[in-house]
């Protein structure tokens, strides 16, 4: 299904397209040498390479690496079968869902000077494409999603463990795996790991839903799994799908200049995300289920690395799947796109727990991402240290919270212990160490230092100014900025050049210098996330927010899987308390095909419900069937349509069903956060008394793009 609401996932061929070269002016300042010529292989024409300080602080992170263990490209490599040929896998739709062929750059030198060396390391590893044997009986086809889809012999057929994000890569995964191991034999279970959308959202590729749904094949998660999976996706999702774009680099051409993986995988695949309810779940700390004749023990660990995970251990292959709470990097547990802060104190514990209830004895481990590991000393070795590492992130930073540290010197003063910084496992491709650290007092302590300042702020636009003024003016502050840039205090730089846009969005010259300073903090990372905040800032702040249409993200299984409950929340969001002042009415809401009923009510300015209640005397009965109401939710069908051809009846006053869309908002999936960036205004549009304004339906449900992770 296509809706209006549709988020960037591919523009960066477009970059050309938004540069206004006739309009460069030639500045013989060092910090603005390039740009009448772009800098050859660059994707921008005002990009810049890297400056001797950028190149010195590479050489100097480099000399602390490592590299002398090479076993992460021993055990990458092993068990290969067959590669995958197409470096390109085609969406249903016409587009390209999921191309290898933009990360070959990265195997064709061993050094970049614009890429940390250790995340080169990284994105070479994950470079992998094609079908692997872990051990006889269990497979894996990598490289071909953010994820890994890995296949376990059953005694009618073959045992799916987390079906990526997207079907056509899953479909492409099936097909290779079936001319070379297979054997024709089809699809006897499903388990998903936990709820993020890369180990569920290709499942329609392989398998059935009327399958599921009677029962013949067994699709097996964690206790909550719908629950957790469609909420995450719905009440911050405009602004988390905004935030992708930075944290995942979105926007950013894959290129030595750009983009280089995202350090879980190469990136999020663009074809059809799917999603079929679970028929088992588990829900007990240790589950013993046979699947299709295969022992299998599931550890449930809740609070880990998603609200609600699971590992799984296979005795009579003593093989350990660790989903993703063990993976070759240290995890997030604060993420860039905004999430909820993990406890990485109940993650260390659970990864204890299985090392010494599954670990002592296993001779593989296998998880969602990355490569197994093989060996009963290595997958300790791998255990010991992933455990370690969260429990210390918590402690320590805990530890240092107590002597006075904040928020906002946290991540300048905790370092990883030199012990666990020498093992590549624990080094940070998708959680950082610094921005980690300051979600862990964020999750004990909250936002603020505890210096009134900061306490009630004024918002940057509103601050800056002054600050303008009292050093010296917009002049004053872009020739130090351009001193501070040329010295390679980057860092510094950013600090007063960024309250010169802030004061003065429309500053070409200031946001070109905060682009450059921006360009040069994010070749210096080893964390993709933080690489890609930077070089997405540059680039927006040089082309503006990009335009235009793109492939639907928003999955019709999703939205019949959200809850009218979660359905009636997220109406909550949408309204703007402004609009409402003033309003007070009461609606029972009846769905008579799944006996559920609500009563909604709008007062202060603020729309409320209940479920299992009906008022006495509503203002308005709405009687319609949760089936059609989710004909509503998708855009199908509006409302007032459905209640024009019967399909929804009413009893009451109906014109409040036009007062409460009047105050509905439609959220702009490209709001501004550099200043100056925005090149439309956003579109408010909802219904007034005499219909609809623009094209926004009121009472759609929208997620988010369905986030991997």
């Amino acid at each position: 299904m296509t809706t209006r609401r549709q988020f960037m996932v591919s523009v960066p061929a477009a970059a050309a397209a938004f540069a206004l070269a006739d309009q460069f002016v030639l500045d013989v300042a060092p910090a603005r040498a390039q740009q009448i010529d772009p800098l050859q292989g660059h994707f921008h024409p005002k990009g810049k390479a890297p400056s001797k300080f950028t190149l010195d602080a590479l050489k100097q992170a480099k000399a602390t690496l490592p590299f002398a263990d090479k076993r992460d490209f021993e055990e990458q490599k092993k068990g290969l079968i067959a590669p995958m040929k197409d470096l390109k896998i085609m969406a249903d739709a016409g587009h390209v869902a999921w191309d290898m062929e933009r990360f070959q750059f990265l195997d064709e030198q061993d050094e970049f000077d614009s890429i940390h060396s250790s995340l080169l390391r990284q994105s070479k590893l994950n470079n992998n494409y094609g079908l692997y044997e872990v051990i006889p009986g269990i497979y894996q086809v990598r490289g071909f999603d953010l994820s890994d889809i890995t296949f376990i012999r059953g005694k009618t057929g073959w045992i799916v463990f987390d079906p990526l994000v997207t079907a056509e890569p899953v479909r492409a995964a099936w097909k290779l795996f079936q001319e070379h191991v297979g054997q024709g034999l089809p699809v006897s279970a499903i388990v998903y790991s936990h709820t993020h959308a890369d180990h569920w959202g290709g499942v329609r590729a392989i398998v059935d839903e009327a399958d599921a749904r009677s029962g013949k094949i067994p699709v097996i998660a964690p206790i909550d799994f719908m629950d957790f999976t469609i909420s995450e996706n719905v009440y911050a999702g405009n602004a988390m799908n905004r935030r992708l774009f930075y944290q995942y680099g979105l926007l950013l051409p894959a290129s030595p200049y750009g983009y280089v993986g995202q350090g879980l995988g190469q990136a999020v695949s663009a074809g059809a995300v799917g999603l079929i309810a679970p028929n088992r779940y588990v829900k007990e700390a240790i589950e013993e289920i046979e699947v299709d004749g295969v022992p299998m023990v599931f550890q449930y660990t809740p609070n880990t690395e998603a609200p609600r995970e699971m590992n799984t251990y296979i005795p009579d292959m003593k093989a350990l799947w660790m989903a993703e709470n063990v993976i070759a990097s240290l995890h997030n547990i604060y993420t860039l796109r905004g999430a909820p802060v993990r406890d990485p104190l109940n993650w260390s514990k659970y990864i204890g727990e299985a090392l010494y209830r599954f670990g002592l004895e296993a001779e593989v481990m296998f998880a969602s991402h990355h490569w197994p590991r093989w060996g009963n000393e290595r997958i300790q070795e791998v255990l010991r240290g992933q455990r370690d590492l969260y429990a210390n992130m918590n402690n320590q930073v805990l530890h240092l919270a107590n002597q006075g540290v904040t928020i906002n010197q946290i991540h300048n003063v905790y370092e990883v212990p030199k012990g666990l910084q020498d093992k590549w496992f624990c080094r940070g491709y998708h959680g950082s160490p610094q921005h980690n650290a300051r979600g862990v007092v964020q999750r004990y302590l909250g936002f603020w230092d505890c210096n009134p300042t900061t306490l009630i702020p004024l918002s940057p636009a509103d601050s800056a100014p002054l600050y303008v003024e009292m050093m010296g003016g917009a002049d004053k502050i872009l020739a130090r900025g351009r001193e501070l840039h040329d010295e390679g205090q980057y860092l510094l730089a950013s600090e007063i050049v960024n309250k010169l846009v802030q004061a003065q969005p429309d500053n070409e010259t200031a946001k070109d210098l905060l682009a450059d300073i921006f360009e040069q903090l994010g070749y210096q990372q080893e964390n993709p996330g933080l690489r890609n905040s930077f070089l997405a800032a540059a680039y927006e702040l040089r082309s503006g927010i990009p335009q235009g249409e793109t492939a639907n993200s928003s999955s019709p299984d999703v939205i019949r899987a959200m809850s009218t409950e979660l359905f009636l929340n997220f109406l909550g969001i949408r309204m703007d308390s402004r609009k409402a002042e003033g309003m007070r009415f009461t609606i029972n809401l009846i769905t008579p095909d799944n006996g559920e009923k609500f009563l909604i009510e709008l007062e202060n300015a603020t729309l409320t419900n209940i479920k299992g209640f009906l008022a006495d005397k509503p203002d308005l009965t709405l009687t319609i069937n949760r089936s059609h109401l989710e004909q509503t939710m998708m855009g199908a069908k509006t409302l007032e349509a459905q209640i024009a051809d019967g399909t929804a009846k009413v009893d009451g006053d109906v014109s409040i069903l036009k007062q409460l869309a009047s105050t509905m908002v439609d959220f702009d999936p490209r709001f501004e956060i550099m200043p100056g960036t925005k090149v439309r205004e956003p579109e408010v549009t909802g219904y007034v008394e005499s219909g609809i304004v623009g094209k926004a339906d009121p009472y759609e449900a929208v997620p988010r793009q369905t986030i991997a992770e």
